[in-house]
């Protein structure tokens, strides 16, 4: 018999490309999931991880084992779903930023559905403040939401890219005596981060264009209304990325992190890790 615990920390080790951050997914420490992977290595008789100091990859019989992994996994935790949720009900509350929400995570999100028909997902794309605020009032089960780098407290974070960007098409003249900026209302990370960027080089500034929308705001920035900072991941064709030798320098003081309820159910925390592995599939794909 396989031991699900020691499985579920295979897999983690192999999708996080660590001990560190696989101990973080499932909530150990990074000897304790060593130890783990050497009783399945004991267990199974094969050496499943090559370890090459901080780089860690499976081999060739780990890689065998890791789709029969994921599939046991998968099917331990929908059966117990299932039992725990006899009559079908129950429902999983997830709040994304509004960029994540058009950048293909819907897709996870729909096959989750899929496979889960006794649950019922009630997905909410918002602002970050307030996602972390309604996540610390109870009112959400898991949120994804971009936040200050180095803050305490998540299942997983990871670093944010983002950039100042101006219009393909009508450049705003970046040497202007006032700089106009498009944002989002008060209270937005990239608004305040902006802002502060500005005021500490002393550049005058005045907001040209808010929306609570990103579209709106991607839209203002292709017409040329002002500048604005977007995610890598916001940023669009029509729109020219601002470098250092503009004046503009990269602003890399945020991260994306990964949170959940206290008491937040087996399907919650099994929706947490696709999420985890989907923003770990966008974090390898940009570096």
């Amino acid at each position: 018999m396989l031991d699900l615990e020691l499985l579920r920390s295979f897999v983690s080790v192999v999708e996080a490309g660590g001990f560190t951050r696989a101990g973080e997914r499932v909530h150990r420490t990074q000897s304790t999931v060593s130890q783990q992977i050497k009783r399945l290595e004991d267990d199974i008789g094969q050496v499943l991880l090559h370890r090459d100091g901080k780089t860690v990859r499976p081999t060739e019989a780990g890689e065998r084992l890791l789709s029969y992994a994921r599939r046991l996994l998968s099917l331990a935790e929908e059966a117990r779903d299932v039992l725990r949720q006899p009559d079908g009900e129950g429902a999983i509350r997830l709040g994304i930023p509004e960029d994540f929400a058009a950048y293909r995570l819907t897709k996870l999100l729909g096959a989750f559905a899929r496979s889960h028909p006794g649950l019922r997902l009630d997905v909410r794309a918002d602002q970050s403040k307030h996602l972390a605020r309604d996540l610390e009032r109870g009112e959400l089960d898991v949120a994804l939401f971009k936040r200050a780098a180095g803050e305490k407290g998540a299942i997983a974070v990871w670093p944010e890219r983002v950039h100042w960007v101006t219009s393909k098409s009508h450049p705003v003249d970046v040497h202007a005596a006032s700089v106009p900026l498009i944002g989002f209302p008060t209270g937005c990370l990239y608004r305040a981060g902006a802002i502060h960027a500005l005021e500490s080089v002393g550049r005058a500034w005045h907001m040209a264009y808010s929306s609570s929308s990103l579209s709106g705001i991607q839209a203002a920035v292709a017409a040329g209304m002002g500048l604005s900072i977007l995610s890598e991941m916001s940023i669009q064709s029509d729109h020219r990325v601002l470098t250092a030798k503009d004046g503009f320098a990269p602003i890399n003081k945020t991260e994306v992190a990964l949170m959940a309820s206290p008491d937040a159910s087996p399907a919650t925390l099994r929706l947490a890790d696709r999420l985890a592995e989907f923003c770990d599939a966008v974090q390898a794909k940009a570096a």
